[in-house]
């Protein structure tokens, strides 16, 4: 371990508190509200390898989609939640349900089944509203929380969003490790990207240390750990 470098292993699936709601953080990328039993998930960017193919010809083999939602099969299967939040970008563009294979969609609508499915407007997905089952919003208010896409640009308490897919990055041992993550000070939370396409965001980017001036704590997603690391310690790109 680099002189100076602690990482602070947690449980599997950690717990925090946030405006007086509690959330685990899910090793999966999601996030579930026990209270609320709901499973919040974020940024799914479904159909963008046949996104790219039909925009640029640009080739991502086709499996995305599959991958991601075998993912979200595993989380509720895992929890049984009354309500599923998928925050934003569930889809890469507008025409993505329109590209589904029938297996996918055959397996959306399994995931629906006695839910309330609750998709939130993004900004790749806004002109997404109908044909994909569930119901639209632009947020959603739960308990203490609000559940929208973009971080507001001043603190919101209780403020869970997504978009900027932070991702932290640790020098140890002579090398680099790099994970998506959750993204904390308390009192607003910004959640990793859970699409298996999605990419990520350094959380030392501007974009994202901005919304925290007093400083953050990143929970990486590990090896069968979360790993809470605080913002001093984790390595710009």
């Amino acid at each position: 371990m680099a002189a100076g470098l602690r990482l602070e292993k947690t449980h599997k699936h950690p717990t925090l508190l946030l405006a007086g709601e509690t959330l685990v953080l899910d090793l999966c990328g999601g996030l579930w509200l026990p209270e609320h039993r709901t499973l919040i998930v974020s940024d799914l960017h479904l159909e963008k390898g046949s996104s790219y193919a039909a925009r640029s010809g640009q080739f991502l083999p086709p499996y995305d989609t599959r991958e991601t939602l075998a993912c979200l099969h595993e989380a509720v299967v895992r929890h049984d939640p009354a309500r599923v939040v998928a925050l934003g970008d569930s889809f890469h563009d507008a025409r993505g349900p329109e590209r589904m294979e029938p297996g996918d969609r055959a397996l959306v609508a399994a995931l629906q089944e006695g839910r309330d499915w609750v998709w939130i407007a993004g900004n790749h997905d806004a002109a997404v509203n109908e044909g994909v089952g569930g119901r639209y919003a632009d947020a959603l208010t739960l308990g203490g929380l609000v559940l929208r896409h973009e971080p507001s640009p001043e603190p919101v308490p209780g403020e869970i969003a997504g978009h900027l897919h932070p991702c932290g990055k640790v020098a140890m041992r002579g090398r680099a490790v790099r994970r998506r993550c959750f993204v904390t000070d308390g009192t607003r939370l910004v959640m990793p990207a859970f699409g298996a396409y999605a990419g990520g965001l350094n959380v030392r980017d501007r974009a994202i240390e901005s919304l925290f001036p007093d400083g953050f704590t990143a929970h990486l997603l590990g090896d069968g750990r979360v790993f809470a690391i605080g913002r001093a310690q984790l390595a710009r790109d």
